[in-house]
């Protein structure tokens, strides 16, 4: 075959192709191939012949050929690009990237446009495959080629926004460089925005700050991206909101938070951030209970803030409403996730808070919850504190062997540290070991004197050793009061001067005093609460018991606050209000049914009301539960007389004769 016999037999291949004759085409390629095997046309036709006839391994091996033969000729790299683009084709993207980056090479001297549209499925191609990095880099390169071009602001600016739309999802797992090239893409965006202020921009700089906000190694752009908006933007609360959940969140309370803080509740009173951060002050001027209050409302609104959760269970643990803290933990944790970077020390921080709280708690379960959040803290066991925590927690748990062993350790350890002599403390207490209990005390204090319940445990310790160092004011008296003063939210040291006021100085005045603080800091704590009723009565200050049980009753669940229902049902009682007392005693007997005391009560309630066959099946209960209770089976037995009923009262008052012969009302009866 000629020369010009193979440029007709492509010729008639081209035609054929064009006509949609596929294997004729094919035909003519292998007529030209058996004549010049190495023919760049003939392979780039039986390719294109070979895809369009459904043989796409064929059209493949024939492209590739071309290529092998002229790598710098557009044509088979375009029909391989083709062939690849197919829908029918399976794990190619590789290999299509790869196409479209030659076909970049070979476009950018000439034709431009094409260049263009190569570089956007390139682009298109990658976003598929999350290959962020490559994204940026080949979107960048376009938009540097129409820098080159001259091209107008405005299309810069909506090629910057499509990079970072197509970058937006890439910080899930940015790497530095991809997060580098975004923010990049946002602040040329910013500088190239036509209407400036307008809302447009404004929307972008929310975008771009909320960006910067996942980047932790970004706060000083951070910062300075929110200084910049609220300067162009001075009504906007948005960035002064990021602004103060960074500061939140990186633990810092320098001047420049709180006057942030103050800032944003002046623009929106109502601001999340800005109530939290209020609430952070709070918690730093010890002012708790405000604290507690602002926390918990700036969380409804921004509840996705670790460190807000923290501040709110630590505020929680100082006015000891520990089972609250404990959720609030649980919610930093929630919040936190699957950590990483500055939010690890928050992890654990928030573990390290949850298990001191629950040991607060002091019972096995809580214990038990503890180890497991001690556990879960990263490089716990190098830190001294955590295993003494650790300790304690065996301890509640009963497990004396393992706290000593922690305790022991400690001590040689870190002889300097205050909770290795606390803890030490708190073992010899637990075996009433008074002596050495005190002698650790006594070395926690000097070490850490600022701890209320160091002081309150050796108060405990003297009220224990022995009746001189229980009557001693400077013993248990002293360390009460000290407890009292470092922690004025600590409930059971006012209880314990309470019982010191009343069994050891005789002040019922004082005493009562300190029962009521108690009570008012500890609703749970009935010894204060009942103690502060009684001392109420033998004071002759009704008012203020009346107050005190009217408050639980109002307060309490069915079932619950047995004590206060008692107390007020006896009042009642006493005061000729028995339809009063019924009431109040049924719902004492709903907490506590097997109380023969209390349905004897019951029983003088209704016999008081005239229910008489009420009061029968009351002082008969009594009996039942408690067989020595004579006063109950006399009163039985009054009231069968009173009803009619002669041989069951003669049986029954012969029935007390039998245990007291000289009990006179059952013989008078």
């Amino acid at each position: 075959m000629s020369n010009k016999e193979v440029k007709t037999a492509l010729k008639s291949a081209r035609d054929a192709i064009r006509n949609k004759e596929y294997k004729e085409a094919l035909k003519h390629c292998k007529a030209v191939l058996k004549q010049e095997k190495n023919n760049y046309n003939a392979w780039v036709f039986i390719g294109l012949a070979a895809a369009e006839l459904e043989q796409p391994d064929q059209a493949k091996g024939a492209y590739k050929k071309a290529i092998e033969l002229e790598p710098n000729q557009l044509l088979a790299w375009q029909g391989l690009a083709n062939l690849y683009e197919k829908p029918n084709q399976i794990d190619v993207k590789g290999d299509l990237a790869d196409v479209y980056q030659k076909l970049l090479e070979l476009y950018e001297s000439g034709d431009k446009q094409k260049w263009c549209d190569v570089c956007n499925k390139l682009v298109e191609l990658y976003h598929q495959e999350k290959k962020y990095l490559e994204v940026a880099e080949t979107w960048q390169k376009l938009i540097q080629m129409k820098q080159e071009e001259g091209a107008e602001k405005a299309e810069l600016h909506q090629l910057w926004k499509k990079m970072i739309h197509l970058l937006k999802d890439s910080t899930r797992n940015q790497d530095n460089k991809t997060g580098l090239l975004l923010l990049t893409a946002f602040e040329h965006a910013l500088h190239s925005a036509d209407t400036v202020p307008g809302e447009d921009h404004q929307n972008l700089y929310k975008d771009f700050i909320e960006c910067l906000s996942k980047f932790p190694h970004e706060v000083a752009r951070l910062e300075k991206a929110c200084h910049d908006m609220m300067d162009l933007y001075p009504t906007v609360s948005y960035p002064l909101e990021v602004l103060c959940l960074h500061f939140v969140q990186s633990g810092t309370l320098s001047e420049n938070a709180l006057h942030c803080f103050s800032r944003l509740l002046e623009m929106d009173a109502s601001s999340g951030p800005g109530i939290i951060g209020f609430g952070i002050k709070c918690l730093k001027e010890k002012k708790y209970k405000e604290a507690v209050k602002s926390l918990s409302e700036g969380l409804q609104k921004t509840n996705q803030c670790p460190a807000a959760w923290h501040y709110l269970a630590e505020a929680q643990m100082k006015i000891h409403e520990h089972r609250k803290a404990v959720l609030s933990c649980n919610q930093a944790l929630e919040a936190l996730g699957i950590p990483e970077g500055p939010n690890l020390r928050w992890k654990n921080l928030a573990l390290q808070l949850k298990a001191e709280t629950l040991i607060k708690i002091a019972d096995a379960d809580a214990a038990e919850e503890a180890l497991k959040a001690l556990e879960q803290i990263i490089d716990a066991s190098s830190d001294p504190v955590v295993s003494a925590l650790r300790g304690q927690a065996y301890l509640n748990k009963g497990l004396m062997d393992q706290a000593s062993k922690i305790s022991q350790e400690l001590l040689l350890s870190h002889p300097d540290l205050a909770e290795a002599h606390a803890l030490e403390g708190f073992i010899h207490y637990s075996q009433k070991n008074y002596e050495q209990a005190e002698k650790s005390f006594l070395n926690a204090i000097e070490r850490k004197a600022g701890t209320a319940e160091y002081h309150q445990y050796l108060g405990l310790t003297y009220w224990f050793m022995s009746d001189e160092t229980k009557k001693d004011k400077g013993k248990a008296l002293t360390q009460f009061l000290k407890a009292a003063k470092l922690d004025s939210y600590l409930g059971s040291a006012f209880c314990y001067l309470g019982n010191y006021y009343r069994d050891i100085a005789r002040d019922k005045s004082r005493a009562c005093g300190c029962f009521k603080k108690a009570f008012e800091l500890d609703e749970t704590d009935e010894e204060s609460g009942a103690a502060a009723v009684n001392l109420s009565v033998e004071l002759g200050d009704m008012d203020t018991a009346l107050s005190i049980l009217n408050e639980v009753t109002e307060k309490a669940r069915p079932g619950t606050a047995k004590w206060a229902w008692l107390h007020r049902g006896l009042y009642y009682l006493r005061t000729g209000q028995p339809s009063q007392a019924v009431a109040d005693l049924q719902a004492a007997l709903r907490a506590d049914p097997k109380d023969s005391n209390c349905w004897e009560s019951l029983g003088e309630a209704y016999l008081n009301r005239g229910s008489y066959s009420t009061a029968l099946k009351s002082f008969r209960k009594a009996s039942e539960l408690n067989p020595g209770l004579v006063y109950s089976i006399y009163r039985a037995a009054a009231l069968e007389q009173i009803l009619g009923k002669y041989e069951n009262a003669i049986a029954t008052y012969q029935q007390i004769l039998k245990k007291a012969e000289n009990y006179v009302p059952a013989l008078k009866g």
